[in-house]
């Protein structure tokens, strides 16, 4: 029931959020009507295209293959940055000298925008997959690195001592006490970097690959495919929604488990 009860709680504000968000939406175009229905469609026009409009099982085809695109160039992206993220936290953290002296190296370029890393990345990693996959990778990066460099330096001093009197080693430290101590912290990564990992794709397919849904929501706008804008954008943002819930709900199973087992 606690694992329950933690998932609810999580997942409740989530529902509410997306509630509001919806509504948020449709305010917003009655308060400027300016910007007309050609242009501003509401929640009713994107079910009417997407569910109920004679058209919109093909709508729904279209949208769905690009999404796949998107979400394969996501999935790999978001893997890259991750698994590079907790690989260089954990030397930065056993290695004072190593963050010292590459941390402000990561910090500069992270501060560069990705519209102009974007051509040299095409240049080096060309049009395709992987260049979308090195632009996801460093949306993802940077963000999980501080995250879970702060939760692996967040490890209990005590049980870091007690390793060490033993005869551990930094590793061992690292090992037994740092990384099951920063296991939420990976998870708050983790969480983060999915909308982060979909925006990176969207952003790579619209710079880079020229398909997807990113290269998909660029072409539609000088074709006046309003319908299909918004019904893309909604449906990415659906699909975000539901990833970050997925990853909250196995981060309350797992850490649920972990603490019962202590």
């Amino acid at each position: 029931m606690t694992a329950l009860r933690r998932i609810g709680g999580f997942l409740l504000p989530l529902a509410i959020s997306l509630a509001l968000l919806v509504g948020i939406w449709a305010l917003f175009l009655r308060a400027f009507p300016q910007i007309g229905p050609r242009v501003g469609k509401t929640p009713s026009d994107v079910w009417r295209y997407l569910v109920t409009a004679p058209a919109a099982p093909a709508a729904r085809q279209e949208i769905f293959d690009d999404l796949t695109i998107t979400l394969r160039d996501a999935a790999a992206g978001f893997t890259v940055g991750m698994l590079g993220a907790l690989v260089v936290a954990m030397v930065f953290v056993l290695y004072s000298t190593v963050r010292q002296t590459f941390m402000p190296v990561a910090l500069l370029l992270r501060s560069v925008p990705l519209v102009a890393l974007s051509p040299i990345v095409v240049l080096v990693f060309g049009r395709g997959t992987a260049g979308v996959t090195v632009l996801t990778a460093i949306v993802v990066f940077f963000p999980a690195l501080v995250i879970v460099m702060t939760g692996l330096r967040e490890a209990p001093s005590q049980a870091t001592e007690v390793v060490a009197v033993y005869g551990g080693t930094r590793w061992t430290a690292l090992r037994l006490v740092a990384i099951p101590a920063a296991l939420p912290a990976v998870f708050t990564a983790a969480r983060i970097s999915v909308p982060g990992a979909l925006i990176g794709a969207l952003l790579g397919e619209w710079l880079g690959s020229g398909t997807g849904l990113g290269a998909s929501l660029v072409r539609a706008i000088p074709l006046f495919q309003y319908n299909r804008l918004w019904a893309s954008i909604v449906v990415v943002t659906a699909v975000s929604v539901l990833l970050y819930a997925l990853v909250g709900v196995i981060e309350k199973l797992v850490l649920t488990g972990f603490a019962a087992t202590e």
